[in-house]
C-alpha cells in the first residue's frame, strides 16, 4: 500500500502518495465490461456531485479536454472550467452510459437536465470519449454536446440534488 500523504496545493488537498503522485483511481485499465461499467457509474456520481475539486481528482494532473468548442488542460483549468460551467447549469442532473470500452479507453453517451437562471430548462445530451492512465486517472476527455430547450413539465430526472438513485431509470429504459 502507497505511503499516503495530503498535499496542500491552491487551497485544495490533494492525495500523493510516496513518490508525489496522485493516487490511483480503482478500477484501473485494462476495463473488463463490469469494471467499464463501474468506472462510469463513478464519473457519473461524481459530477452529479456539482463539487469541480472533487470531481478534478478523477483525472491526470496533465489531463486534456475538449469540451464542446473549449479546450481545457490540467487540473487548474479543469476546477475553473467545471466552476463555470455549475454556476450556469442550474439543478443540474446527470446520467452516463456505457457505449463501448477496450484496453485503457471508454466511450459513453450521457443526457443532463438543468436551467439557466432565467428558469428555461434544457436536456444535453452528448457523447464522450476517455482515455485513462495506468493509475485510473482520466489523460484524455473528448466531449460532443448538444442543448435542447425543454419545459419544465418534460423533466425526467427528479430526483434530489446529487447520486442518481439506483432505481431510477437509465438512459436507455428513458427511451434517450
Amino acid at each position: 500500500m502507497p505511503d499516503i500523504k495530503a498535499a496542500k496545493a491552491d487551497s485544495r488537498i490533494i492525495e500523493l502518495d510516496h513518490q508525489g503522485h496522485r493516487t490511483a483511481r480503482p478500477p484501473v485499465p485494462p476495463f473488463t465490461h463490469e469494471t467499464a461499467i463501474q468506472k462510469v457509474r463513478l464519473a457519473e456520481d461524481s459530477w452529479n456531485s456539482r463539487d469541480p475539486e472533487k470531481v478534478a481528482l478523477a483525472y491526470a494532473v496533465d489531463s486534456r479536454w475538449r469540451n464542446r468548442s473549449e479546450f481545457v488542460n490540467g487540473t487548474q483549468e479543469i476546477i475553473a472550467f467545471l466552476s463555470r460551467k455549475w454556476a450556469k447549469e442550474l439543478e443540474y442532473r446527470l446520467i452516463k452510459e456505457l457505449w463501448a470500452f477496450e484496453g485503457s479507453r471508454i466511450a459513453v453517451r450521457f443526457a443532463y437536465e438543468w436551467h439557466d437562471d432565467s428558469g428555461n430548462w434544457y436536456r444535453s445530451y452528448g457523447n464522450e470519449n476517455w482515455e485513462f492512465n495506468e493509475d485510473g486517472l482520466m489523460r484524455w476527455r473528448l466531449a460532443c454536446i448538444n442543448d435542447l430547450p425543454i419545459k419544465e413539465s418534460d423533466r425526467r430526472y427528479r430526483w434530489p440534488l446529487g447520486r442518481r438513485p439506483d432505481d431510477h431509470p437509465g438512459l436507455t429504459d428513458l427511451g434517450f
